[in-house]
C-alpha cells in the first residue's frame, strides 16, 4: 500500500465516530493514517458538522499528522481510498422507531436486527451498501469494505451472495463484548494468550471453547455461567436476562445475548410489550442518549471519547474495526471474530453460507480459524432457519417484489402466523416507503389496493 493510508467512513457523522478515531490514534505508531474521511447524507449534515469538530480537536490533542475532511460527496470521498468502513442507517433513529413500535403494535417483538424489525433493516440498507459497493469498484477497487452496519449477517450473505466484491468483511461487537467477559471473568492479563472458538451466524453466536496459554479454560467458564455466579456477558440494547442452568448444561456451549430472543422468546417479548404499552421503544431511549452525547460533544473544549458514548450499546465496535483494519494492512495474521463467507471449510454447512467465525485475518483477508470445521449439530436447526430467513430477505431486497418480502416475513421464527407475516409486511412497506425505492411499484399496489 502507499505511504498515504486513507480511510474512508460512510455514515461519518454516528455518535460511534469519535471512538473510531480513538482506535485509530490508539494505533498510529503501527496504522499511520494520513487521511479519514467524513461522509454523511444531507439529513445527516448537522450531526456530520458536529463529530468533525470533535475529531479535528481529538488528531489535534494527539499530536499526529492525520488531516480529517468531511463531505456529502461519496464519489470524492473513494478517491484512492485504502479502506472504507460503513456504519450507516437508513432512515435514521426514526425508521428504528417504526422497527420496533410497529411489530410490538401486533404482538411481535420489535428488534431491529431480529424478526420482522430485522428484515425491514436490511430491504433499506442493503441497496444502500450495494451502491457504496458499486462507486468502490469504479473509484478504488483495492480498497476493503469494513462494514459494521447492521443487520451484518443479513448484509455480508446479501454482498457475497449477489455481488462480485470479495474484499467486504462484517464486524459485529457482541463477540468483542463476549471476549472482554471471558478476560473479566478469567482474571486474564495482556500476558495471556486467549483463543475462542466462536461459531454461527450474526447475532446467533455460541462459544464452544476458551484456550489460555495453550489450554482449555471452557470448563471453569461454562460452571460459573450455568451455576449463575456469572451473567454471560449483555450488551447495553438487550435486556440482561441469564440462561438457565438446563439451556447452558444441555447446550455445553455459551450462547451470546441476542440468542435471548430465541430461547427466552416469551419472557423478552412480555418485557418488550410492557416497555411498549409504557410508550417507549429501545429507539426512543437511544435518541434520548443520542441527543445528550452531541450536546456534550459541542463542547468547544471537548476533545476526546467522552465516556456516556458506552451507554449508546455500540462500544467496542471501532476497536473491532480497528483492529481488522490494522491485521489486513501490517499482514498481522491474528484472530477475529468477523462475518465472512466460509468456502466449505465448515463441513456441515452449505459452501456458499456466510457466517460469523473466529478467523485468521492478514493481507489477503479472513479464513475460517483451522480449529473451526464443523458447527455443533445441536444448535443446527436454529442456524438452518435464520440463515433460510437471510437468504430469503437478501433476495427480496434486490428485487423488491411483495412476495419475496412476504416470504422472509413468514420465514424469520419470531412472526407465528401467515396472517400476521402479510398485515406486517405490508404495514411496514408503506411507513418505510421513503427509504425503500426498490419497492415502488408494490408499495403503489399497495396504495392503490387501500383506497
Amino acid at each position: 500500500m502507499s505511504h498515504k493510508l486513507k480511510v474512508v467512513t460512510i455514515g461519518g457523522g454516528s455518535s460511534y465516530t469519535p471512538e473510531l478515531l480513538e482506535g485509530f490514534i490508539k494505533r498510529y505508531h503501527e496504522l499511520p493514517i494520513t487521511e479519514l474521511w467524513l461522509v454523511d447524507v444531507e439529513e445527516g449534515k448537522e450531526k456530520l458538522d458536529i463529530i468533525f469538530a470533535l475529531c479535528q480537536r481529538m488528531v489535534k490533542k494527539a499530536g499526529i499528522p492525520l488531516t480529517i475532511y468531511k463531505t456529502l460527496n461519496r464519489r470524492e470521498a473513494l478517491q484512492e481510498a485504502d479502506f472504507v468502513t460503513t456504519q450507516l442507517r437508513v432512515g435514521q433513529l426514526k425508521a428504528r422507531e417504526l422497527d420496533e413500535s410497529i411489530p410490538l403494535s401486533h404482538g411481535y417483538l420489535g428488534q431491529e436486527t431480529n424478526g420482522a424489525g430485522g428484515l425491514f433493516k436490511g430491504l433499506r440498507t442493503i441497496p444502500v451498501i450495494f451502491d457504496i459497493i458499486k462507486d468502490v469498484e469504479e473509484i478504488c477497487p483495492n480498497a476493503w469494505i469494513i462494514n459494521f452496519t447492521n443487520p451484518a449477517g443479513m448484509v455480508t450473505e446479501a454482498v457475497y451472495r449477489h455481488t462480485k466484491f470479495k474484499k467486504f468483511i462484517g464486524v459485529c461487537n457482541i463477540p468483542i463484548g463476549m471476549k472482554m467477559f471471558i478476560t473479566d471473568v478469567l482474571k486474564l492479563t495482556d500476558k495471556d494468550e486467549l483463543s475462542i472458538d466462536l461459531f454461527g451466524l450474526n447475532h446467533m453466536v455460541f462459544i464452544k471453547d476458551v484456550i489460555v496459554n495453550g489450554q482449555s479454560r471452557f470448563p471453569e467458564l461454562l460452571d460459573g455461567v450455568a451455576s449463575g455466579t456469572l451473567t454471560a456477558g449483555s450488551v447495553k440494547n438487550i435486556f440482561d436476562l441469564p440462561f438457565s442452568e438446563g439451556l447452558i448444561r444441555s447446550l455445553n456451549m455459551l450462547p451470546c445475548s441476542y440468542l435471548l430472543y430465541y430461547f427466552k422468546q416469551k419472557e423478552m417479548l412480555a418485557i418488550e410489550m410492557g416497555e411498549y404499552y409504557k410508550g417507549g421503544a429501545r429507539a426512543k431511549v437511544v435518541q434520548k442518549v443520542e441527543k445528550q452525547l452531541f450536546e456534550l460533544y459541542k463542547d468547544p473544549d471537548l476533545n476526546i471519547k467522552p465516556k456516556e458514548l458506552e451507554l449508546r450499546g455500540g462500544a467496542y465496535y471501532s476497536d473491532a474495526a480497528c483492529e481488522v483494519i490494522n491485521a489486513i494492512y501490517n499482514d498481522k495474521q491474528t484472530e477475529h471474530y468477523v462475518n465472512i463467507p466460509h468456502h466449505g471449510h465448515i463441513d456441515n454447512i452449505p459452501a456458499d453460507w456466510s457466517i460469523e467465525v473466529t478467523a485468521i485475518l492478514g493481507r489477503d483477508g479472513a479464513k475460517p480459524h483451522p480449529r473451526i470445521t464443523h458447527f455443533d449439530e445441536k444448535v443446527m436447526g436454529l442456524i438452518h432457519t435464520i440463515k433460510g430467513f437471510e437468504i430469503a430477505a437478501s433476495k427480496a431486497a434486490m428485487s423488491g417484489e411483495l412476495n419475496d418480502a412476504l416470504l422472509a416475513m413468514n420465514l424469520t421464527p419470531l412472526v407465528l402466523s401467515d396472517k400476521d407475516a402479510e398485515v406486517l409486511t405490508r404495514e411496514m412497506l408503506l411507513a418505510h416507503k421513503a427509504h425503500l425505492p426498490n419497492f415502488a411499484k408494490a408499495i403503489a399496489e399497495l396504495e392503490k389496493a387501500s383506497h
